[in-house]
């Protein structure tokens, strides 16, 4: 199964942006409790309509997103 077929955008739902499955779950939502440092494990128990393979799809679209030619500095 291709994981970013798990990614959606639908102008209804949540204005748009990149969600989990058509749910109210965005993928950058999902970045940032990564981010924070929570484990998948952690997500799944906190989120049990999540799946292991949403994850996996949020970093693997977060990858796509971010594999481009130009560096954006932040500093």
């Amino acid at each position: 199964m291709d994981l970013l077929s798990r990614i959606t955008q639908d102008p209804l739902v949540m204005s748009g942006r990149p969600t989990i499955r058509k749910m109210r779950f965005t993928v950058v939502q999902m970045l940032e409790l990564l981010a924070g440092g929570m484990s998948t494990e952690e997500i799944l128990e906190d989120y049990p309509f999540l799946e292991r393979d949403d994850i996996y799809a949020c970093l693997q679209y977060a990858v796509r997103a971010t594999n481009t030619r130009q560096v954006m500095s932040f500093a």
